[in-house]
């Protein structure tokens, strides 16, 4: 938390830079090139006026939208008003894109009084003390950071909008009006959205920009800031890494076949070639010497031809790529003076971090998937001869491990009939295969990691371990990395005796030898909350970490912790480096490793400033909980017991609310739910099971998570939490959950991101459902927890208002939750006609206006989803 002094600084600069170059440039908006309504930009700041006021008066959208209509633009027909409001949600959109690149443009001057948790504020104490800097050098030998871009389909904004963004946030840097203006026009004639369902490789390709862009450059220059200040780290050890998920995720969505994997490798592999030939052509206009022509001349066709005419099954560069800028190194420290070797060096430092695959590419799939590719195996007799699926079916866990064969065999699928007809099967040994040629072509960390999402039990790891060996990969040379996903509070109870299966069977004792002894553990918070509510799954991953550090531990087996974290404190968002930085000794924490996913891609990593803060605030938060395992973060058995109880009260009223008869009635009725897929931004379904009637269990948690955002209700990041802290201020136990707050940085943590949950919630929209006869007492059950929840979290953290120690992101909520306010009317409102029109072009363009509104809200919120 920042001092109160910093505080008011920091507020003071966000009021100057933000609020009022906000409110300046917002008026350039009248001059937005919508010529089929020219009346728009002027109505608009009534429209948003009428909806605040309205909307205070707990006044229905239905109200609000029919009496701004009559009040300033009587006599229209319904279809006029529908444009109206479709060129209302243009302008709105724009205004979001707009203060997006105010507060963007305005970050160096925001953080410049804020580096408690940056690289320069490890670089400064480790200046002030040789021990400190020596453990920090010992430390990053053994320290990583990986961050995994996933292709959740909440990152809105096509690359051409992301290409004026970026013009944008540097024209507002320098206020430059004339610029701004017109880039402000290029955006009012710019599309934001697809016609079209993106294709799995869309996503990728998407996704792809900001590794190009700004990726590429902003770990390159914190690993330069590393070295410079500590000495060169040693290159077995990357420290920083990157990871990609569209292409190799099915469990995510199931529409991503084989030929989907294998053109996003060889995608990512051209576009890193790319981004080294744009180095090389600055480092080739500088060294202009003899003696280095023909490495020059080499290295320059090999970085074009990769770059722009790849082959067809091209082969591993990277050692080579290296070896050709030592040799241009050496040249130059020897006749030339070291001259230019820092351009050198930058290239090569790149080709370290990056290879010829730029970000691993993981695989994952569910293992309910796995469980019937392996039956399938079972069946076949080149593969199996001794034990019938049937029979290996009815076998406990235990006869099952002692029972997987782990025979190798080079089972073909496009040699057999079944398997060619069923997509499944087909898709995930063909895939499999796959794996192995993009290792030769792009490097074995360009794909060596299968993650196998719902693992329940151990044989679900090696079972796949043996489809591996069945389609031609061999045990000695099994370069793949099998990491179990838990997800649920059930899985993940259970969690430490499935690893400890695992690293006492023989077969996969000798694999993990193979891969160092190193074994990597997923963890779901998105699916924990949906299954158990945001305290009872903090509180499961928080304690099965623990439990798997120890048994990793007693096996002497170093463990690595991935993090399956959403943007909302919902599904594990929110000030993420602090929970790291709040981990104890009982927790491993040497590599952090998460998914970036949804708006925090933009939000956070959407420039090179903003990218290197953020990745700076997690290398320090990992360093600085290692360096300091004791500081304030060892729960004692008391406060384990307090938080146990408090998840306990959240969980059981949580779980009332899941099976109350309401549930998904509500959501599905009074949210834009089962519009979600109609939605052309992704290529993946809402839910699992996509034809069968919504089950809460079938149903994503980023479409639970977002269903919730848009009512504006947030109930995953809150409910049961003030029940939670009733109970243990009635059992008088209030003072010890104050010392709690005080002393815990984990459960400071928790609290917090509870409260900026909160903040972008707003019950005014939907208060005209309290009375209402078929959903008024469920929203009341909602209404009543989102109260006791505020009160108790103000009385607990002495606060007046939800997040008061946190002015600037207190007042950048309120800003964007005011500017899109009309945008949640106007689909409350859609939503209502839809149901009662029988008109079915209207009830089409309402549709379509509904869709349109959730764009622009999760687009505000910035991690809404």
């Amino acid at each position: 938390m920042p001092s109160p002094q910093n505080a008011r600084h920091r507020e003071a600069v966000f009021n100057q830079e933000v609020v009022t170059r906000f409110e300046l440039y917002n008026s350039l908006f009248l001059t937005l090139p919508f010529y089929q309504v020219k009346d728009t930009g002027i109505l608009l700041p009534f429209f948003a006026s009428h909806c605040e006021k309205a909307t205070t008066l707990l006044k229905s959208p239905t109200e609000i939208i029919k009496s701004f209509f009559e009040e300033h633009v009587p006599n229209v027909d319904e279809q006029e008003q529908i444009n109206r409001l479709f060129r209302f949600i243009q302008y709105i959109e724009r205004q979001v894109v707009l203060f997006d690149a105010i507060e963007d443009s305005s970050f160096g001057k925001l953080t410049r009084s804020d580096d408690s948790g940056g690289l320069q504020s490890l670089i400064q104490q480790a200046a002030g003390s040789d021990d400190l800097r020596r453990r920090v050098i010992e430390k990053l030998k053994n320290f990583s950071l990986r961050l995994v871009l996933t292709a959740h389909p909440t990152q809105f904004y096509p690359g051409t909008v992301l290409g004026i963004m970026t013009d944008l946030i540097e024209a507002l840097k320098h206020n430059d009006i004339n610029a701004v203006n017109v880039l402000l026009q290029q955006l009012g004639k710019t599309p934001f959205f697809n016609k079209t369902k993106p294709t799995p490789v869309d996503e990728a390709v998407s996704l792809i920009w900001f590794l190009e862009n700004i990726f590429y450059h902003a770990l390159a220059g914190i690993r330069t800031r590393l070295d410079d200040e500590f000495g060169v780290i040693d290159d077995i050890n990357q420290v920083l890494e990157l990871g990609f998920w569209p292409g190799g995720d099915r469990d995510g969505n199931p529409n991503v076949k084989t030929e989907d994997t294998k053109t996003v490798a060889a995608t990512l592999r051209q576009i890193v070639f790319r981004c080294y030939y744009r180095d090389f052509k600055s480092l080739k206009r500088r060294v202009t010497f003899r003696g280095v022509e023909e490495p020059m001349q080499q290295l320059e066709n090999m970085l074009y031809q990769n770059a722009f005419n790849p082959e067809a099954q091209p082969k591993d560069l990277q050692n080579e790529l290296l070896d050709l800028l030592k040799s241009i190194r050496e040249v130059l420290a020897q006749d030339h003076d070291n001259i230019f070797v820092d351009l050198v060096d930058d290239l090569s430092l790149k080709i370290k971090l990056y290879g010829c695959y730029f970000a691993t590419l993981d695989i994952r799939q569910d293992s309910r998937v796995l469980r019937s590719v392996y039956s399938y195996g079972l069946q076949q007799p080149q593969i199996n001869t001794v034990l019938t699926a049937e029979a290996y079916e009815q076998l406990s866990e235990d006869e099952k491990l002692k029972a997987i064969p782990f025979n190798e065999v080079d089972f073909v699928c496009s040699d057999n009939d079944t398997c060619t007809s069923d997509a499944m099967i087909n898709d995930t040994l063909s895939t499999i295969r796959l794996i192995h040629q993009i290792q030769q072509e792009n490097g074995e960390k360009g794909c060596q990691r299968f993650i196998i999402s719902n693992c329940q039990e151990a044989s679900d790891i090696l079972q796949l371990m043996n489809l591996f060996l069945w389609t031609g990969w061999k045990k000695e040379s099994l370069t793949i990395d099998f990491m179990p996903l838990f997800e649920t509070v059930n899985d993940l109870k259970n969690a430490a005796g499935v690893m400890e299966k695992l690293y006492t069977h023989p077969v996969y004792k000798e694999h993990l030898k193979r891969r160092g002894n190193k074994q990597m553990i997923m963890l779901g918070f998105s699916d924990s909350t949906k299954d158990g509510g945001y305290l009872m799954a903090n509180w499961s991953i928080y304690q099965a970490k623990i439990e798997l550090t120890a048994i990793t531990k007693k096996y002497d087996i170093e463990l690595a912790f991935f993090d399956g974290r959403g943007g909302p404190p919902a599904r594990g968002g929110g000030k993420t480096h602090r929970f790291y930085a709040a981990m104890g000794k009982e927790i491993a924490n040497d590599h952090i490793q998460l998914t970036i996913q949804g708006q925090t891609v933009s939000s956070q990593y959407g420039s090179i400033e903003t990218a290197k803060y953020n990745i700076e605030q997690l290398v320090n938060a990992g360093i600085t909980s290692a360096l300091h395992p004791d500081h304030r973060d060892l729960l004692d058995s008391n406060h384990k017991q307090l938080i146990s109880e408090m998840a306990d009260a959240s969980y059981k009223l949580f779980m009332d609310l899941r099976h109350h008869d309401t549930f998904t009635d509500y959501l599905e009725n009074m949210s834009p739910l089962k519009l979600l897929s109609n939605i052309n931004i992704s290529s993946r379904p809402t839910k699992r099971n996509a034809g069968a009637p919504l089950k809460l269990e079938d149903l994503r948690a980023i479409s639970f998570v977002t269903a919730w955002s848009q009512l504006k209700q947030n109930v995953p990041g809150f409910y049961g939490v003030g029940t939670a802290l009733n109970k243990m201020k009635q059992e008088g136990k209030w003072d010890e959950v104050r010392d709690l707050y005080l002393a815990s940085g984990f459960f400071k943590t928790m609290i917090d991101n509870c409260m900026m949950s909160m903040s972008k919630s707003d019950f005014r929209v939907t208060a005209h459902l309290e009375h209402d006869e078929r959903y008024g007492e469920f929203w009341q059950l909602l209404k009543q927890e989102y109260e006791l929840t505020k009160s108790l979290l103000l009385e607990l953290t002495g606060c007046k208002e939800l997040m008061d120690d946190y002015p600037v992101e207190k007042r950048s909520i309120a800003m964007r939750e005011r500017i899109v306010l009309p945008l949640v009317v106007t689909q409350h409102y859609a939503l209502q006609r839809m149901k009662e029109t029988e008109n079915e072009e209207q009830k089409n363009a309402y549709g379509k206006l509904v869709i349109r509104t959730v764009y622009g809200i999760v687009n505000a919120g910035r991690n809404l989803a």
